[in-house]
């Protein structure tokens, strides 16, 4: 049975949570006023409220709030390890396995070199250090030698990530290497700590338990990476079925986290590599909520990390170094891990074929260990490896390195500009990352298998940046197509069109389309795209379906019609879009310029001055015109065509500009598209409501039903009432 904690014990928790949070975070806060991670504060309030100072200067309420009875320490304790889980939870969402595969030359050779040289001198370093100094109760000269090798070794990714964000570099050539090198070195080091875990527990080297703890690792990464991946998929859109807000999505995310934590502490690992590996997992999942990323970030850094840094601080006496060889041991060891790691990231990235300068950056940024060597250093002391001398010297390690790495960094990267590819390459994914369109990450298609929703998935192929996925979406009503519905062949002729681009098939069941399809869109898609019916030819008339989505969608939409030629988009010669000067209308020049790019075809930029002075009554965004006034006859035009040209370059597409004259908008676009030969017209406009339907402007809707040409639309959804 479970016994309550007395009156005592509570008093002395809430005493000791609400002391060490204040002081880790105002400290934390005073760090990073001068320039450094707030982490360096937060060990420092450890530091301050230990036997360092607090236990030296006032004794007696030090002993009163810092007890060292098991029962009084376990739940501040209890606290500052599930700081250490949602710590991993937050490096395993930063960890992109897809950037670790496609690894080149040189962040291998930075990877292995950063890895390599560190373990070696490390394992050599703790082979002759005096194990009656620094070795703990249950250490043997080899668990101790691999675990300071596994210390030196391992680089603190949150830390050189949160260096490169807050410097605007995370694009850099150089911090992509970087970073990579550094997820790798923290892959590695937290499989090795998980192994030297399982080795003490199995009381020494033991080839058959090793490799069992070995096997055990590898077989639970590789199901979470498989069918843990797709169960936590379908858990987290269950949560986003069931529930709004971030309630659902949060708890699912908090489960998975403590699932995984458990199976690897019963498996004889610790429970921190099961919270990393539960990070990677719920990362990658595309129905995973961006906010709830950041409640847990916000958590981890607001409350639950600055206890876990902070008590990590108290164990770590910095009196006890100054007797005997301590400090001789703690200078060596932070000056051999600073030159091992400086030393391996520097030939690794010579071997690589980089720079002088790029090298020395590379060694600067993995060498801080941050919070990832404080969760080594505890674990080593809880599972008696370090003695309490040997884990201060580690934490003292972590903090001085961390406290080098930023300003050294900074000052290294200034010094490296780009060059010039490099500079192109940024230029345009800062471009392409304005993009409405380009820059969603998930597109949803759904699809009765006709031309026009193959021309759509033509589209979102084209215009979509590599890593966005899409979903190809089927809903079958049994009561009205009967049995069979050829979903399948549906999917499969659209998805032909997307060519491998990591789509996946839903087939939904459902009477009610329209509702079926907004539901799917609301589980984290940023674009829906669609293929207006066939029968929209001889109507003018969009089917009942579409103005639901149309009216309703609270994500934008993309809907497209062919020509009367049935030309396929991948024959485009010429694109022509109406540039309004709005802002809205930058959608539809955006959108153009990537296809004209990805096609190889010319663009047009169309601005209609009106010769009337009464203003266009078409929707927001939609095909509008500048009116003259006396004494700014072109001027404005003009200006307005520069502007949007010089955008759509940025695009990488060849465009022109031209102003034109007319009463009506949309009939000279439609007139000029025939003499420029277009095949193809983009446009955007806002929906709203007029008469119960959805309304997209005089302009749009007249040149939806009345060019020949094929037509993509980006709609954005109607504001909301009041």
């Amino acid at each position: 049975m479970l016994e309550p904690l007395s009156e005592h014990d509570l008093l002395v928790f809430w005493g000791q949570f609400a002391l060490l949070l204040a002081v880790a975070r105002g400290l934390g806060y005073a760090f990073r006023r001068m320039g450094q991670p707030a982490v360096v504060g937060e060990l420092g309030a450890g530091l301050l409220l230990g036997p360092s100072l607090f236990a030296r200067l006032l004794p007696g309420p030090a002993a009163e709030i810092f007890p060292g009875t098991v029962s009084e320490s376990a739940p501040i304790l209890a606290i500052a390890w599930v700081g250490v889980a949602l710590l991993l939870v937050e490096t395993g969402f930063e960890t992109d396995l897809k950037l670790l595969r496609s690894l080149g030359r040189q962040a291998s050779a930075v990877s292995v070199g950063s890895l390599v040289v560190p373990l070696a001198i490390g394992f050599g370093l703790g082979a002759v250090m005096p194990g009656e100094v620094f070795y703990g109760e249950n250490a043997s000269s080899f668990t101790f030698a691999a675990f300071i090798a596994v210390a030196m070794s391992i680089s603190a990714l949150p830390v050189v990530a949160r260096i490169m964000v807050e410097m605007n570099l995370m694009r850099r050539s150089i911090a992509q290497v970087t970073v990579a090198a550094a997820m790798v070195n923290d892959l590695f080091g937290w499989i090795l700590l998980g192994v030297l875990s399982g080795i003490v527990a199995s009381g020494g080297v033991q080839v058959g338990a090793t490799l069992t703890t070995v096997v055990a690792i590898a077989a639970f990464f590789a199901f979470a990476l498989t069918i843990g991946q797709r169960l936590a998929d379908r858990a987290l859109r269950a949560a986003r079925q069931a529930s709004e807000g971030l309630s659902g999505p949060l708890t699912v995310t908090v489960v998975v986290v403590l699932v995984a934590a458990t199976i690897t502490q019963a498996i004889g690992v610790e429970a921190v590599l099961g919270a990393f590996i539960a990070g990677i997992v719920l990362g990658r999942s595309p129905y995973q909520v961006k906010e709830v990323r950041r409640t847990i970030e916000l958590m981890s850094a607001a409350v639950f990390a600055p206890i876990f840094f902070a008590t990590a601080g108290i164990y770590v006496d910095l009196g006890a170094l100054a007797s005997g060889s301590g400090i001789f041991w703690a200078v060596v060891v932070i000056v051999a891990a600073t030159v091992a790691k400086l030393v391996g990231s520097y030939v690794g990235a010579r071997a690589g074929g980089m720079s002088h300068g790029d090298g020395l950056a590379l060694g600067y940024g993995l060498n801080a260990r941050g919070a990832m060597e404080i969760v080594l250093a505890t674990i080593a002391f809880s599972i008696g490896v370090f003695s309490q001398d040997a884990y201060t010297i580690i934490v003292l390690m972590a903090m001085v390195t961390s406290l080098m790495a930023p300003p050294l960094l900074r000052r290294a990267l200034r010094d490296i500009p780009p060059e010039a590819a490099e500079a192109a390459r940024l230029e345009r994914e800062e471009v392409l990352a304005t993009s409405i369109v380009a820059s969603a990450s998930r597109a949803l298609l759904p699809t009765r298998g006709g031309k026009n929703s193959r021309l759509a998935a033509d589209v979102l192929h084209l215009v979509l940046q590599d890593e966005a996925r899409a979903t190809v979406l089927t809903v079958h009503d049994p009561d009205r197509d009967g049995e069979d519905c050829r979903c399948d062949e549906a999917m499969a002729a659209v998805e032909e069109r997307l060519e491998g681009r990591g789509s996946e098939r839903r087939r939904i069941l459902s009477s009610r389309s329209a509702e079926a399809i907004l539901a799917e869109a609301g589980l984290g898609y940023d674009l829906l795209a669609l293929g207006v019916t066939e029968e929209f030819r001889d109507t003018h008339e969009l089917s009942g379906v579409l103005q639901d989505l149309i009216g309703r969608s609270t994500v934008p939409l993309v809907l497209v019609r062919h020509g009367v030629d049935d030309a396929d988009v991948k024959g485009t010669r010429r694109v022509l879009v109406p540039s309004s000067g709005v802002r809205l209308g930058r959608a539809a020049e955006e959108l153009g310029a990537v296809l004209a790019a990805r096609l190889d075809a010319d663009l047009d930029l169309v601005h209609v001055v009106s010769r009337s002075d009464r203003a266009s009554g078409g929707a927001p965004g939609a095909v509008v015109a500048t009116r003259r006034t006396p004494d700014k006859v072109d001027l404005a035009p003009r200006e307005l065509l520069a502007q949007a040209v010089e955008r759509a370059e940025q695009f990488g597409a060849r465009v022109g500009g031209t102003s034109r004259t007319g009463a009506v908008p949309a009939e000279v676009i439609l007139e000029a598209s025939a003499q420029l030969g277009s095949d193809l017209l983009v446009l955007s406009t806002q929906a709203r409501a007029v008469n119960g339907r959805p309304f997209l402007g005089h302009g749009t809707e007249f040149l939806l039903e009345h060019a020949p040409q094929t037509v993509v639309v980006v709609i954005f959804p109607a504001a909301p009432e009041g």
